[in-house]
């Protein structure tokens, strides 16, 4: 399991990170970094085509290679039991029926894993595998959603039907009227860590994984319903993540392949994924066209919305993103009606990206918002205003706290907002055009379930465990802080150990709930051990015999009467008086029924200034300002990091990432970090992090709701609202190259 423990001084009120040390090091160890002895490295066999059968395998060659151990393909694929009793394990909440490795000849994408190879060193696997020969009965594919829009349909499920309130497409009986299209190119997480799985056998029911995982208990299901064995014979580990996004929410048929390589040769087997396998094994945000429609008065009051949308999915499953949701959500509006559908082509399944659904969807309705403004003479923000939703208009029932006014009027006055000239193309420095633009979002706060157990020490320190991943928000920074102030304890007495199926269950890291539903678990734990102590120290011949626990205080490792500071016991003398050597408590907690009372949703406001080059269409980010109502922050460090961090993906996804397909292949041609282009230093601005920070009295115990994906929701509609004010010129599909500015 990974520790991580605060090494720093007295803390300020905003904690450093508690395993900064570790990461910048070097001692942080990640999934690749699992040395074992006897380990062996594999690699995988990809299909060259995007659709057809295998007619042909050939391994003699590849076999015969120096240092090959085994090489695995459908022809002599060990047996997994949850594939032959017809079970459907590792099953992601979609349709239809996760990619099955190794099962069969069909071929559903152009880079789908058919082999693996496993060798005695890394080199040698690399060297076979190219030696595997493959015959194909070749089909015609279809991997382009622009050509093939006519065939979309509506998602399995009630929940996918075309929503309508009030009257449909009412905004066509509307005064002003606005009718758009909007596209987002495939994105790619494309963290900084590859995924990459080591595994090991010991005996014939028992397996040990290290996994890059968002959800440790999550992989370890998956592994458990693939190979049908027992939850305490499947150990997953996952100290540290370098980054996932989203990447790292599924368990991938990667991870079924090395556990199952393992398996084939009884020794340890380490996997890890090409760059250009990232582009095709571990999801990616789908292409979506998008449609806005916009009925308003001459003053701005929306009167009708429509937001229809196509996404892509893949053969044999229906990924399905909340891509029009927002819309239902985000504005006061009579009339709403929205409309998804999606189309299977011959790729691998898309996945969850920050901000998943709320982001792609967020940036087609703020554009619209933004182009209604000028279309009635309205300041952009002052048109949101006129239109905020008092009340959840879809479910009718009060939020449970809503700062969204304060976050327009803290973030313009931040970024100045009022120096803008209202009208397009009229500001310049020098050789740029200057543009001020803004955009909003919202997420739906949730909060799951969760275990923590406590465990105080003889020396006065606390250890707190729970089975979650830390993908690099700063989850142990932010549960060390909530202990520390709930508990009344230096941080550097706390301990927090994570990155281990065996411990108490704990949430998958994903969709802004960490938080949320570990912090409430951490809150409830330390007070369940508080009433312990209580109970311990109240008892005869104690200091403090006889006082009632609601008189008592917790403060600095001392348990102090409030009336009176001289009397106290220090923690670990609560310890040592029971004649053990430690005090336990584990904890359970979840959400009650606040959801049937309350809309809970945080909510976030984007505002950019945006230098656009007159002669060569170049777009330079100049300045970011981002505001948050996500509640209590608990950390502020961690939490303007998560903005930062935010707005960076937010810079890649306006001006930058595309994954280009060669679709008479139906393969990448961009599927590398020098030509698929992501943000760097340089291209990130002074960013200014704000927040409300007004705890939401019924989420939870500790007041805070989700941060991660609000950061990224509408951030690349205000560099696009933005742009079109310095340039007068309005790009609706992403990114907003130099290209599409100079025609």
């Amino acid at each position: 399991m990974a520790t991580h423990q605060y090494l720093g001084g007295q803390p300020d009120e905003a904690l450093d990170r508690v395993d900064g040390r570790q990461k910048v090091t070097g001692a942080a160890k990640y999934s690749v970094d699992d040395i074992l002895p006897g380990l062996t490295y594999a690699v995988l066999v990809e299909s060259t085509i995007a659709k057809g059968h295998i007619k042909k395998i050939d391994t003699k060659k590849a076999q015969s290679a120096p240092g090959v151990l085994a090489i695995i393909y459908h022809g002599n694929a060990p047996a997994i039991p949850g594939y032959e009793t017809g079970g459907n394990p590792a099953k992601p909440p979609t349709g239809g029926e996760p990619f099955r490795v190794f099962q069969n000849t069909q071929i559903y994408f152009a880079g789908q894993p058919i082999a693996i190879v496993i060798a005695d060193t890394y080199e040698r696997a690399i060297y076979a595998a190219t030696l595997v020969e493959t015959e194909y009965n070749k089909d015609d594919q279809r991997t382009d959603i622009e050509g093939n829009k006519d065939k979309a349909v509506v998602p399995k499920g009630p929940r996918y039907a075309d929503y309508i309130r009030g009257e449909a497409d009412a905004y066509k009986n509307s005064v002003i009227k606005i009718e758009a299209e909007y596209i987002i190119p495939v994105e790619v997480h494309n963290p900084m860590e590859l995924h990459a799985t080591t595994a090991f056998w010991d005996g014939e029911d028992k397996v040990t994984v290290f996994d890059k995982t968002q959800g440790v208990k999550s992989t370890q299901r998956s592994i458990m319903d693939a190979f049908k064995l027992k939850e305490q014979n499947v150990q997953v580990n996952t100290d540290f993540v370098g980054g996932g996004f989203g990447s790292g929410l599924r368990t991938w048929p990667h991870v079924i392949a090395a556990v199952l390589a393992a398996k084939k040769i009884n020794k340890p087997v380490k996997l890890v994924l090409t760059r250009p396998q990232m582009f095709t094994m571990v999801g990616y945000r789908p292409y979506s066209w998008q449609k806005i429609s916009l009925g308003a008065t001459r003053d701005g009051v929306l009167t009708g919305l429509t937001h229809e949308a196509i996404s892509e999915t893949s053969t044999y499953e229906e990924f399905t993103d909340r891509t029009v949701d927002i819309s239902k959500v985000m504005y006061a509006c009579p009339n709403v009606n929205t409309r998804y559908k999606i189309v299977a082509l011959d790729k691998s399944t898309p996945t969850w990206m920050r901000g998943p659904g709320e982001a792609t969807g967020a940036y087609a309705l703020e554009c619209a918002i933004d182009e209604l403004s000028y279309a009635v003479n309205l300041d952009p923000l002052e048109l949101r205003i006129r239109n905020h939703a008092d009340v959840d208009p879809v479910r009718n029932l009060p939020w449970s706290s809503k700062y969204l006014k304060e976050c327009y009027q803290k973030g313009a006055e931040a970024i100045g907002w009022n120096k803008r000239n209202p009208k397009p193309n009229s500001m310049q420095e020098g050789e740029w055009q200057l543009g001020y633009g803004m955009g909003a979002g919202n997420f739906n706060a949730n909060r799951g379930r969760a275990t923590v157990k406590a465990t105080l020490l003889a020396d006065g320190s606390l250890v707190l465990q729970s089975a979650v991943s830390d993908s690099g928000p700063g989850t142990a920074t932010t549960m060390t802080s909530i202990a520390s102030n709930v508990f009344g304890l230096s941080p550097g007495k706390i301990t927090f150990e994570l990155g281990d199926s065996s411990l108490p269950p704990g949430p998958t890291q994903g969709g802004s709930t960490t938080t949320s539903t570990l912090g409430s678990a951490v809150h409830d734990v330390c007070v369940a051990l508080q009433q312990k102590m209580a109970e311990l120290v109240t008892i005869q011949g104690s200091l403090l015999q006889g006082a009632k626990p609601e008189n008592l205080h917790f403060e600095k490792g001392y348990i102090t009467l409030k009336t009176d500071a001289s009397k106290k016991v220090a923690y670990a003398d609560v310890v040592k008086q029971t004649g053990s050597s430690q005090l336990e408590v584990t904890k359970d907690s979840q959400a009650g029924d606040e959801r049937n009372k309350y809309s809970i949703y945080s909510f976030a406001v984007h505002f950019v200034q945006v230098q656009v080059h007159r002669l060569t269409g170049v777009v330079r980010i100049k300045k970011v300002v981002t505001v948050a109502d996500a509640g209590k922050i608990i950390n502020e460090k961690t939490a303007a990091s998560q903005l930062m961090g935010g707005v960076v993906s937010g810079i890649g996804m306006a001006l930058m990432e595309d994954a280009v397909m060669d679709h008479r292949f139906g393969r990448y041609v961009n599927n590398n970090l020098a030509d698929y282009h992501v943000p760097v230093s340089a291209d990130v601005p002074d960013i200014k992090a704000l927040f409300i920070d007004k705890p939401d009295p019924f989420i939870n115990p500790i007041g805070s709701k989700g941060l991660g994906e609000i950061a990224n929701v509408g951030f690349a509609a205000a560099v696009a609202n933005a742009v079109y004010h310095a340039t007068g010129k309005r790009i609706r599909t992403l990114p907003i190259t130099p290209d599409k500015l100079l025609r």
